[in-house]
């Protein structure tokens, strides 16, 4: 059976999809209606609807309040090249490499095959290196990883 949360990212999801990219909720009205906390709302829109996964998240709390999501559409190569110059940076946790990951499948630029790779080279048990690099080195694999499907796809 799914978890609350992805239950959650998939109706949210589906909402997107239906209203064009942009949708307004009350964190209220879907807490009642997922009959949770309205934390759990809020957890599921900041783990699985950040920048590095092609959403933006306006919040206004209070009476009225509401929670406003907006997908990026960029282009891919824009994307890919803002992945590299600015949203890795010299330092990736395993979480948001993964997260990037994902949002490359999503969006089609890379395959399921390419996107396990991907996965497998940047897990903290492949890097067995002390902690305090791992972060480092996956962030110089991730931008590797990238930088050859950018040069693969202008082949």
């Amino acid at each position: 059976m799914a978890r609350l949360s992805d239950v959650i990212e998939e109706f949210i999801k589906t909402l997107l999809k239906e209203s064009e990219g942009q949708l307004e909720l009350q964190r209220n009205e879907m807490a009642d209606y997922f009959e949770c906390a309205p934390s759990q709302i809020n957890y599921v829109l900041s783990t699985r609807f950040s920048p590095n996964q092609g959403y933006y998240i306006e919040s206004r709390r209070g009476g009225g309040g509401f929670i406003r999501i907006i997908r990026l559409d960029v282009d891919k190569h824009d994307y890919l090249h803002y992945l590299l110059s600015e949203g890795i940076g010299v330092r990736i946790t395993e979480k948001s490499a993964l997260q990037i990951i994902k949002r490359l499948l999503e969006q089609g630029d890379i395959s399921e095959q390419n996107a396990y790779l991907m996965k497998s080279a940047i897990t903290d048990k492949a890097i067995s290196i002390p902690s305090n690099l791992k972060d480092n080195i996956r962030a110089s694999i991730l931008k590797s990883m990238i930088t050859a499907i950018i040069t693969w796809n202008s082949k």
